[in-house]
């Protein structure tokens, strides 16, 4: 609606100059078809104007920016470079030359500032800063979940304990990929992709999360790869990239991208035992010697029961005897502290 507003103003604009025209001394002595040849002109005009900006669907606005600034600041250079040559450079104001350097230095800076910043319109971000705010405007640092974060599901549990202040922000890309897993044939395939989507809907119910989709920037990297598309467009955005593939992660820090893992941070969460601490497990297995149990954690720490054979199948508090950091984590060494529950 505001659109079709700022468009009738441009046409009663458009008509208003034309009724200037008529009104003015140099119309007066005019040929009579001459009014009506600007009447039908501005009106031509606008319309024109609002065809071509309506056959434009999707507009780059780094790349509206970049030329507007790169005009701007080419007029700029080429008037502050005149005022600098005029008590230095032996030219009359009438000298033909001296009356169309103005022009020449402005055709020059004006493509060269253009050219430059066409170039580099993602990295000048100093610039058009109102760009960057209203991305930002409800979060410091947008977290850009990938589909191997959003699957994993524990990211809704980390979101729900307010451990994120900034929103989340989920590719268009990557809704579609989630959408086109659950619709699959595959079975394994298709449980991860409603898993995915029951994860956002999660997210998306939860009051507290601030969650929103949205599309890339630059289509240029359309035909690339998933990770590195969600890789590009948290650069893009200024944010971090939450995954729980390492892979990810290294692509993300080649690309100088802050990307946290979502094992990572789970490892990082994972109680620190020492001798002495009390623990309830439920021994599930025997051990490698006769005499023990072996029960786990819900983080997934494996506890060693010494004389806890005889308590598998029941859920045990025990003491801290030990611990042991191997390749596959951590390992628990425990002594039964009472009686089985």
């Amino acid at each position: 609606m505001a659109l079709l507003v700022v468009r009738a103003i441009f046409v009663m604009v458009s008509v208003g100059i034309a009724v200037l025209i008529f009104n003015s001394d140099a119309m007066r002595s005019a040929p009579q078809w001459l009014p009506w040849g600007v009447l039908a002109g501005m009106v031509a005009l606008p319309l024109t104007v609002i065809g071509i900006d309506g056959s434009i669907r999707r507009k780059d606005l780094t790349t509206i920016t970049a030329v507007y600034f790169g005009l701007l600041i080419g007029v700029f250079l080429s008037y502050i470079t005149t005022l600098a040559l005029t008590p230095v450079l032996p030219f009359k104001s009438s000298n033909p030359f001296w009356t169309w350097l103005p022009l020449i230095l402005g055709a020059v800076f004006c493509y060269v500032c253009t050219s430059l910043l066409l170039q580099t319109r993602h990295d000048f971000r100093f610039l058009i800063p109102f760009v960057e705010f209203a991305r930002d405007v409800r979060g410091l640092r947008p977290n850009v979940l990938d589909t191997a974060a959003i699957v994993d599901g524990r990211i809704a549990d980390l979101a729900e304990s307010g451990v994120f202040e900034s929103r989340f922000v989920v590719p268009s890309f990557v809704l579609d990929e989630l959408q086109a897993a659950a619709d699959s044939n595959d079975k394994q395939r298709r449980t991860r992709g409603r898993r995915g989507l029951d994860v956002l809907a999660r997210l998306r119910a939860n009051t507290a999360v601030d969650i929103e989709v949205l599309s890339p920037r630059d289509e240029a990297h359309e035909e690339a790869a998933s990770d590195t598309r969600v890789v590009e467009m948290a650069r893009q955005l200024g944010g971090r990239l939450l995954t729980s593939d390492p892979n990810v992660v290294k692509i993300a820090g080649v690309r100088s991208v802050a990307a946290i893992n979502v094992n990572d941070v789970a490892l990082a969460l994972r109680p620190s035992f020492v001798p002495g601490d009390a623990l309830s497990v439920r021994l599930v297995k025997q051990g490698e010697e006769p005499d023990q149990g072996v029960g786990y954690l819900d983080d997934g720490t494996m506890v060693v029961v010494e004389n806890g054979r005889n308590q598998i199948g029941r859920t045990v508090q025990a003491n801290v005897t030990s611990t042991l950091q191997t390749s596959a984590g951590k390992l628990v060494f425990a002594r039964p502290a009472g009686p089985s529950a």
